[in-house]
């Protein structure tokens, strides 16, 4: 851990904040801190920033009720930024949008995002808005049971393929049994959010044994 007062703040007293999603990673906003907010930040646990337009502090959900809970805060090579990792508790943007990065302005012809976030929004679009042809429209029409029955099958030839040492095939059945699984969560209601927390709550507990049986 770095000393507070390492940090580079500019002529004005200001470091600016990229704040970032835990879960799906997504940068959410760049902000400005000062000494005062960074240190309420740390205080409350909740990211505190310094207006620029208004000229003063404002803590993030205040008004709006988005408070952003920090897991993180780490500082660049230079120290003259941040990186606040946060549990937001709703849209980071002030127009309601969930992050303030909304506005493509170019994408690689070749390359291409992703992520199971992306993925899981994708696959619950497909259970909203039904697209004609698509298969996983046509696994949410024939339902639990049908959905179930994949994620079954697509288990199996996971453990076949592991079982025959085969790392490729073992690769593309993964894919296909996380695609499913992903299927099943959408329909069960479940989040990417919530098997987050699940796992996190997990590695804490872990932890905390790994340490019991060090001190033994």
């Amino acid at each position: 851990m770095i000393n507070v007062e390492e940090l580079k703040f500019d002529e004005k007293g200001l470091i600016p904040a990229i704040v970032v999603d835990s879960v799906t990673k997504q940068v959410l906003t760049l902000a400005y801190m000062n000494k005062e907010s960074l240190r309420i930040s740390m205080e409350k646990g909740l990211t505190c920033f310094f207006s620029r337009s208004r000229q003063e502090l404002w803590l993030k959900g205040e008004t709006s009720g988005n408070y952003q809970h920090i897991v993180s805060i780490t500082a660049d090579c230079d120290k003259d930024a941040l990186k606040i990792v946060v549990e937001p508790d709703g849209p980071a943007c002030h127009l309601g949008t969930f992050s303030c990065f909304e506005n493509p302005v170019w994408q690689s012809p070749e390359l291409h995002e992703f992520s199971l976030y992306s993925l899981s929004k994708l696959i619950e679009g497909r259970k909203t808005e039904k697209k004609e042809g698509s298969y996983t429209t046509y696994l949410f029409e024939k339902g639990l049971d049908k959905i179930l029955k994949k994620v079954g099958e697509e288990s199996t030839e996971v453990i076949i393929a592991a079982k025959d040492k085969d790392k490729k095939e073992t690769v593309y059945e993964i894919a296909d049994l996380t695609y499913h699984l992903l299927v099943l969560m959408i329909e069960a209601g479940i989040s990417i959010e919530d098997i987050h927390k699940e796992l996190a709550s997990r590695h804490v507990i872990d932890h905390k044994v790994k340490q019991e049986k060090m001190t033994k």
